[in-house]
């Protein structure tokens, strides 16, 4: 697969910091209608990430942002195939993962934008299925 991570991530991303409140990072999501935020420090770079899942957990809204935040943020560089991506994001049951350029935050790529590539077919299946003499498809 020829497809890098940097050709399906959303690019414009909307970013918070720890010391903000749950409500603030709940409003955030809502008005730019998206799932997940990476949380960076003063040097704009990933420290966590918080998704709507994470609200099932939390506590009020008033509460810093950081009380939801795990000890490890995996990040993926731009320039990665996006099977990098896929192997990452399911080996840790993560939907979001955060597309870094030397340690800058360039992008976000969810499990959804991995399923682009079967819903535009932009992948070529390895050892395809082929018909038989009989019609049938052999595996």
């Amino acid at each position: 697969m020829n497809i890098k991570i940097a050709d399906l991530m959303v690019k414009n991303v909307v970013t918070t910091q720890p010391h903000k409140t749950i409500g603030h990072v709940k409003d955030m999501m809502r008005n730019n209608s998206i799932s997940c935020v990476p949380v960076v420090n003063s040097d704009n770079e990933p420290i966590g990430i918080v998704t709507t899942n994470d609200f099932r957990l939390s506590q009020s809204d008033s509460s810093p942002v950081s009380q939801l935040l795990s000890g490890h943020v995996y990040a993926v560089p731009a320039y990665n195939d996006v099977s990098v991506a896929a192997r990452v994001m399911r080996k840790h049951k993560f939907h979001h993962l955060v597309v870094t350029h030397e340690k800058e935050i360039v992008g976000i790529i969810s499990s959804f934008d991995l399923l682009k590539l079967l819903d535009e077919h932009k992948f070529v299946m390895k050892n395809a299925p082929t018909p038989n003499k009989k019609g049938r498809e052999r595996y």
